[in-house]
């Protein structure tokens, strides 16, 4: 059955980021993932982790000035060298927690040069954390509007280009269903590349199995499929987070 984990930027926002590990736990995940953990003590994150017997998963490369409109660094040549300070950053919240996958961001940026930056960003970033697994995700422009990495050939093409050894496809639900659909034919395709998944509904963005997507024959087909890893629940609860868990329940065991 699939293994999830629960995202703690969008799940248990009825809690300060920092209790949301125990609410997590009392829930009955035993695995998180998170996006930007950056407000917060790489120390605090790991001793919430340990006390709740709780496993790291995923977390990002820090996006930049996000009230400025960024998106990533890494795509944008003028922010090489802050992207490199991301990417430290992104080594020791990592480490501390015990987290073995760094989804790193592309940037809202488009042209040949930002391709080409963002190539040898990848590049850097799979050198500079060797020992961890580099994520790249498709993202669809609906909801970061001109967001470079915006389709799932594109990072295929990319991963297959560069050969590096640690680095595999990010593989969100919902994204796929947004940009090109065809969902359990691409899991397959893809599936040699894949090391991470996250899921929501569509359009909403709500708790699975509430949109257009047969979630449940997705999740079957991913089982199917002898795929191990974990699933992060990324998405946006309809009224409290718990109340909206009851979707999980055919899946567990």
């Amino acid at each position: 059955m699939p293994n999830f984990c629960a995202n703690l930027t969008w799940l248990f926002q009825e809690h300060a980021f920092l209790d949301r590990f125990a609410a997590a736990a009392d829930a009955g995940f035993t695995a998180v993932e998170y996006l930007f953990p950056y407000d917060y003590s790489a120390d605090d994150i790991a001793a919430r982790l340990s006390r709740h017997k709780l496993k790291a998963v995923l977390l990002n490369v820090a996006p930049g000035d996000v009230a400025g409109g960024e998106r990533g660094l890494s795509a944008l040549p003028e922010r090489k060298a802050d992207f490199r300070k991301a990417v430290d950053q992104a080594r020791i919240y990592a480490d501390t927690a015990g987290a073995t996958r760094v989804h790193l961001m592309a940037s809202i940026a488009s042209g040949p040069e930002a391709l080409a930056t963002y190539k040898d960003s990848i590049k850097y970033t799979c050198e500079t954390l060797s020992d961890l697994t580099v994520l790249l995700e498709p993202i669809n422009t609906r909801d970061i509007p001109g967001y470079l990495m915006n389709d799932f050939h594109l990072a295929e093409e990319i991963i297959t280009e560069l050969k590096l050894p640690n680095l595999r496809f990010q593989f969100d639900i919902y994204h796929r269903q947004i940009i090109h659909g065809d969902v359990i034919r691409g899991l397959e395709h893809l599936m040699p590349m894949i090391d991470h998944m996250q899921i929501a509904s569509v359009p909403g963005r709500n708790e699975p199995t509430t949109g257009e997507l047969d979630d449940a024959k997705v999740l079957r087909a991913i089982d199917a499929m002898g795929y191990t890893g974990y699933i992060g629940c990324e998405y946006k609860p309809a009224t409290t987070t718990v109340a909206g868990l009851t979707w999980m329940k055919p899946f567990a065991g």
